[in-house]
């Protein structure tokens, strides 16, 4: 058994309702995708995961770039998991998603009490949260920049405008400047 589903099935073997729920769906197997990684489960009849060569009933798909959000919000499934397959097992999957900062809680607390427990649980979301805080704040100022340095930039219609008003410009300076040339060579300069 792989180390993932081997920690996943210790969870689950403290929670006999989460095992119930998954027991719901015995014989299904769910792909779960992160950037190149692939690994299927299959659910046995005790809701606990065991690894799968099966073609998968569901497969769930997240970037690799988006999971640090997940964990931090497992709130935000429907908007960072994309599931393509069996509905009722994905929404099994979403609900259990759901307790996933309790199953950590509980995890920190047994390891090192429940006031380090929680306290470190709520770091370790926050710090799963700094990647998108990061790039929220850092596209909302380049937002504001643009907004506020618009009316300094120069579109490229007006810069063709001004390139040809320079041109026409240089013209008319060597127009005049012929036209003084040829009256300073028509009129003697005095002495």
């Amino acid at each position: 058994m792989n180390v993932s589903a081997e920690l996943i099935n210790r969870t689950l073997d403290r929670e006999t309702w989460a095992r119930d729920r998954l027991a719901a769906h015995a014989g299904r197997v769910v792909r779960f995708v992160v950037g190149p990684a692939r690994v299927n489960y299959a659910i046995d009849d005790g809701g606990r995961l065991r690894g799968a060569t099966a073609a998968p009933d569901l497969t769930l798909t997240i970037s690799p770039l988006r999971l640090p959000g997940l964990l931090a919000k497992p709130g935000r499934w429907q908007e960072l998991v994309a599931a393509d397959g069996d509905a009722p097992l994905a929404a099994t999957l979403a609900e259990l998603a759901l307790t996933l900062p309790m199953f950590v809680e509980q995890a920190f607390a047994r390891a090192l009490g429940p006031v380090i427990g929680q306290q470190l649980a709520t770091a370790g979301r926050q710090l799963l949260s700094m990647p998108e805080y990061a790039a929220q704040r850092f596209g909302n100022s380049v937002a504001r920049y643009v907004g506020e340095e618009a009316d300094v930039a120069v579109r490229a219609s007006e810069a063709r405008a001004f390139a040809s008003d320079v041109g026409a410009l240089a013209a008319d300076v060597d127009a005049l400047a012929a036209r003084i040339d040829a009256l300073a060579a028509k009129t003697p300069l005095p002495r």
